[in-house]
């Protein structure tokens, strides 16, 4: 019955995350709507992720990044692949790749947002 779950993330500039998810995480630009826009989709094998402008940016939670409070867990079939790709576009790193006590894989970025996006794989 369920077919996909799509985040939507809220940005204060759709055009800029937008941008920043095509050149620098590897999705590609979905759809826009809107005029002006004020909603998007970025898509990347075939997973989407949805965008809503807002005027200004939910507080962030105190300690979110000391302790790493994740917007969003990703699994991945190639976390090494995607870690050497995102080494080379200068994505901001917050927690390099690893091996977890859970057996997974993973690693942390932080968005042009402020988000912290975990991609892991299961560790075999």
């Amino acid at each position: 019955m369920i077919a996909a779950i799509v985040p939507q993330f809220f940005t204060d500039n759709i055009k800029a995350t937008l941008e920043y998810y095509d050149r620098q995480l590897g999705f590609e630009t979905q759809f826009e709507f809107g005029d002006p826009v004020f909603y998007g989709g970025a898509i990347r094998d075939g997973l989407s992720l949805f965008f809503r402008q807002v005027d200004q940016m939910p507080p962030v939670a105190p300690n979110k990044y000391r302790d790493e409070l994740l917007d969003t867990y990703v699994r991945v079939t190639d976390i090494y692949g995607l870690y050497e790709e995102y080494s080379k576009t200068n994505v901001q790193i917050s927690r390099q790749i690893g091996s977890k006590p859970w057996g997974f894989t993973e690693f942390v970025v932080r968005d042009i947002d402020g988000r912290l996006l975990c991609f892991g794989q299961a560790t075999e």
